[in-house]
């Protein structure tokens, strides 16, 4: 399992995603989920949910593309024909690997797709397993794929665009730690990555493990906080 988290804000896009793959109790790895595509006009973030081989596949064809003589990820003049691009490359892996096997096995794959081209605004997408996608606004500013309901709550009470690209950080990062604690399928290290918008750099990228100490700091904060809210709350008078 997995979870990633990003949110489109008026300032830019936070991302944040774990790193933990399982097939079984006996089969856990870790795998960067979050991965960027840059060049001058362009900073591109892909966060990658579902089976392990068709986001493999995926993103091994648009890396490949990028050299060919053929729509690319560093050619498309905007994000929204990015997200039509990625859709149809995810419908191409699945009808290819899914005609070849049988059993029920799901190849479907959700991905993220947010950053920004230059003469656009900076965007988010998700683009779903069947390759249509939609579009982050701003009553509706982030998107979760993977294991998002133990994260949710957090987000939905403190999220809206104007957040702050720190806060939203803090936010992302806290709704994260919540999932940690609640399912064993997500797990450390984290990837997270702060596009302010227009800057067209991913230079503000971070791997958070265990040991790191702004996350063991903002987790211990968090679970303090809820302890001393919960102790003051009114007593149960029925």
């Amino acid at each position: 399992m997995t979870y990633c988290v990003a949110m489109r804000l008026a300032e830019g896009v936070v991302f944040a995603s774990d790193s933990r793959t399982n097939a079984g109790v006996d089969h856990i790895a870790i795998f960067k989920k979050l991965h960027v595509f840059e060049k001058d006009d362009r900073v591109l973030v892909l966060q990658s949910a579902g089976n392990l081989a068709t986001t493999q596949s995926v993103l091994s064809l648009l890396r490949q593309r990028i050299n060919q003589d053929c729509p690319n990820l560093m050619n498309v003049s905007s994000l929204y024909d990015a997200a039509a691009l990625i859709g149809n490359v995810i419908r191409e892996v699945i009808q290819r690997d899914g005609g070849q096997q049988q059993g029920h096995i799901n190849f479907g794959c959700n991905i993220l797709l947010g950053g920004q081209i230059k003469g656009d605004m900076h965007r988010l997408y998700h683009i779903y397993p069947e390759g249509n996608f939609i579009e982050a606004t701003e009553d509706t500013p982030y998107f979760q794929i993977g294991e998002s309901k133990y994260g949710k709550p957090i987000i939905d009470r403190v999220l809206n665009f104007n957040t702050s690209l720190e806060t939203a950080m803090q936010c992302a990062l806290i709704s994260i730690d919540s999932t940690l604690r609640s399912n064993l399928s997500v797990g450390l290290p984290l990837d997270a990555l702060i596009y302010p918008k227009d800057s067209f750099s991913a230079a503000q990228q971070y791997r958070i493990t265990e040991k790191h100490p702004h996350f063991l700091a903002l987790r211990q904060a968090w679970g303090e906080g809820l302890q001393k809210i919960f102790s003051q709350l009114p007593p149960f008078d029925l």
